[in-house]
């Protein structure tokens, strides 16, 4: 087991590296509640570069430090886009109106996610506490998915004028009808109900998240790497001739609609006293 590099917002190792090697990547910005700043999207995509690109790892394990897995994008963040670099052929992110908004929000989040998802190794990923928001998106990239027994789950950002977060997984991730409960309500599913219906794998004990996480990456990693591809790629055609893409790109496409109405109406992206769709901190605190 070692550390791979150094990061600001996660820890990244490789466990047993080898035939059978896994790599774990960690959110590690608990004092936000691990709220995503632009420096994990690019710290979190230069890991799971390099996790996809070694032939000594099979399985790639996302987890996060601290009570909650993820609070959302976070809203406090400053540091300008020209501090990175960019991974898209997008520029123009700080043109005015929603030119520059879409912009950002297409390289940072939505195309970011898609990438995410379509790595060609498995990623489980362990989710404890809170979820919020944004941090649904980085969860719904994991081809499974491992959930403590507190964990709740919610995305209350139709209050803030949108009609959700950038990558709008939800009706597949909770079914159509109690994914359009959860946008007008802005309501909390909880892991058993978030595995009935097919979003969660497990639900275990939040003792045992990490170990039995671990445990299922382990055995996912005694297959052959190409199969592992071959099947995640089977599953992830049919979802995408289901229409999965094109639906999450119009809801991309809709959810600036909502930003310029708010901009027109409002001088701002999100509806005014609400806080912002990407501050999450506060309801996982509560």
């Amino acid at each position: 087991m070692g550390e791979q590099g150094t990061f600001e917002t996660l820890r990244y190792e490789i466990i047993d590296p080898g035939e059978h090697g896994i790599a774990r990547i960690t959110l590690d910005r608990p004092q936000a509640r691990n709220a995503q700043n632009k420096a994990m999207t690019y710290e979190l995509n230069a890991a799971f570069d390099d996790a996809a690109r070694r032939t000594d790892v099979k399985v790639i394990v996302l987890d996060a430090e601290g009570p909650h897995f993820n609070s959302g994008h976070d809203s406090r963040d400053t540091t300008p886009m020209s501090a990175f670099e960019h991974v898209f052929p997008y520029g123009g992110f700080d043109l005015p109106g929603e030119e520059g908004q879409m912009a950002y929000e297409q390289e940072v989040y939505f195309d970011m996610c898609w990438r995410w998802r379509n790595l060609p190794k498995p990623v489980i990923a362990a989710a404890q506490g809170k979820t919020i928001a944004g941090g649904l998106a980085l969860l719904w990239v994991a081809d499974v998915i491992i959930a403590a027994d507190d964990a709740l789950f919610s995305d209350p950002t139709v209050a803030f004028g949108v009609n959700g977060i950038e990558v709008h997984g939800h009706g597949w991730e909770w079914g159509a009808r109690k994914a359009k409960e959860l946008l007008f309500t802005g309501d909390w599913i909880t892991a058993e109900e978030a595995r009935i219906r097919g979003m969660v794998n497990q639900v275990v004990p939040r003792a045992e998240l990490q170990e039995f996480t671990l445990a299922m990456a382990a055995k996912i990693a005694l297959r052959p790497s190409f199969a592992l591809k071959l099947a995640k790629e089977s599953v992830n055609q049919m979802l995408e001739a289901q229409g999965q893409y094109t639906a999450w790109r119009a809801a991309f496409s809709l959810q600036h609609v909502g930003h310029a109405h708010n901009r027109a109406k409002y001088g701002i992206p999100v509806e005014p006293g609400t806080g912002g769709p990407r501050t999450g901190r506060k309801a996982a605190e509560g």
